[in-house]
């Protein structure tokens, strides 16, 4: 017995791994423009499943401007191909007019939960990561008139601020921030621009994951099992029993300090020397990069001479 299924979901996530493994997928992709026209073409002319009877003829312009309205779906092109040839008198060419009014009523392909809206902002992700603001303006607005959720979207503009730039442009996050509450503000179309704003802000700004990756770091070591114990210098004494247990021992105020720095160390003797921090030459924080390069370095003499 053979068993076919057809699925318009990811089998990678929808099917369960015992039954994946003893499936032969096939990936049915979307029609490329030329397929489609080549569908179009021979609806038109086939007279006993098609709309041959009517004798209507089509540029190769208006069967391409179908081809794209349809996004790869042959379904969706032969529709509107009836449609266009119902609006046009027997035995002439397609009216232009028929076509835009179709093409007024366009609602894009996209599946709030399924893999094109996964696709979708991963897109834009990439598009504002690589310095594209064309690109993440192109799959913004795609994104919107297909009916995302403007405050999805604006949730992942500020994901992507701390992702991507970090401290390499720290005004990032405050206008992603703003764009937000000025889209909750406004609403749309208005708050839209907000939103547009904020996308081609992020894409010319300099990027910096070094924050990410120290989160990451941090994240791991936590996970690993390394939940070390507060330095007693660290903690407070309020009572004379913890101060005579040596909690706060040690401790040094840092506005007392020469410079504001202390020599004291924050981290578990474990993983004293530990830096998870790794600033960037990029913007902003290459000023941080200087000015921690220089903070550690006179740490480590001051230490020394202790």
């Amino acid at each position: 017995m053979v068993l076919v299924g057809a699925t318009t979901e990811n089998p990678s996530f929808e099917v369960i791994g015992p039954l994946l493994s003893r499936l032969t997928v096939h990936i049915l992709n979307p029609l490329d423009e030329e397929g489609l026209v080549t569908l179009l073409q021979r609806a038109l002319t086939d007279r006993e499943r098609g709309l041959g009877h009517r004798d209507n003829t089509a540029s190769a312009d208006q069967l391409l401007a179908i081809s794209r309205f349809a996004s790869g779906d042959a379904r969706r092109a032969l529709v509107a191909l009836e449609h266009i040839a119902r609006q046009s008198n027997h035995g002439q060419a397609l009216r232009d007019e028929a076509l835009e009014q179709v093409f007024q009523g366009r609602a894009l392909l996209y599946d709030k939960h399924g893999d094109s809206h996964f696709d979708l902002i991963s897109a834009l992700h990439k598009s504002i990561r690589c310095s594209d603001p064309d690109a993440a303006l192109y799959w913004l607005v795609r994104m919107l008139r297909s009916g995302e959720d403007p405050l999805y979207l604006a949730r992942r503009l500020e994901r992507i601020a701390s992702e991507d730039i970090g401290l390499a442009d720290p005004n990032a996050l405050r206008m992603a921030v703003a764009a937000r509450e000025s889209y909750r503000f406004l609403g749309a179309p208005e708050g839209e621009l907000a939103l547009a704003e904020c996308a081609v802000y992020l894409a010319v700004a300099p990027k910096s994951n070094a924050i990410y990756k120290a989160f990451g770091e941090v994240s791991q070591l936590l996970n690993s099992g390394y939940a070390h114990s507060v330095p007693k210098q660290l903690r407070n004494a309020p009572t004379r029993l913890m101060k005579e247990s040596g909690w706060g021992a040690g401790q040094q105020y840092a506005h007392d300090e020469e410079d504001g720095i202390a020599t004291m160390k924050c981290l578990p003797d474990e993983i004293a020397d530990k830096k998870f921090y790794h600033p960037h030459k990029s913007g902003w924080e290459a000023k941080v990069k200087a000015k921690l390069s220089a903070l550690r370095t006179e740490l480590e003499h001051r230490r020394k001479d202790c």
